[in-house]
């Protein structure tokens, strides 16, 4: 993992699209996949949700990211949403600040069927992946629900144009 020298959603950023996606905002998850041996984690607040039966998740990943490499070998993974307390790990899963010894240790995670789960989200989703394509710069891994637990998010981590808000 590096630290980026740039913000991701710099203003003024010569990509449009870009610029356009930091303003969409959302509430930021860290998706998690891999048992002891090998885990990966990466921030991601491009996620969309499709009801139905059963329920998928859409996820833009980094296709260079050992998550991506990861989600795909295990074909499962664990999205859980962020909490205004965790700016700092979510900083550090995507690259963007330092985390000495690595980000894994910033806070304690639990083992669970679908990967590492941050044991103190109170909204999380065990996935199953069932594809993984290229589309645009990203990898769209498509998932399917097969756990839920959604809790009450007090104080939700959301991004907007590359800055946390406090809702």
């Amino acid at each position: 993992m590096t630290i980026h020298d740039t913000h991701p959603f710099a203003d003024p950023d010569p990509d449009p699209v870009r610029r356009l996606r930091g303003r969409l905002g959302g509430t930021v998850s860290l998706v998690t996949a891999g048992g002891p041996a090998a885990r990966a984690g990466l921030t991601v607040s491009s996620l969309m949700v499709a009801n139905g039966s059963p329920a998928r998740m859409l996820l833009l990943v980094d296709p260079d990211s050992d998550l991506a490499d990861e989600a795909t070998r295990a074909g499962r993974a664990v999205v859980q949403l962020l909490s205004w307390r965790h700016r700092d790990l979510a900083e550090a899963f995507a690259g963007t600040a330092p985390a000495p010894g690595g980000p894994w240790r910033m806070a304690t995670f639990a083992d669970t069927s679908w990967g590492p789960r941050l044991a103190d989200a109170v909204t999380w989703a065990g996935v199953s992946v069932q594809s993984a394509v290229e589309v645009g710069w990203s990898t769209l891994l498509t998932c399917v629900i097969e756990s839920l637990t959604v809790g009450d998010d007090v104080e939700p981590l959301v991004s907007r144009r590359g800055r946390w808000v406090r809702p």
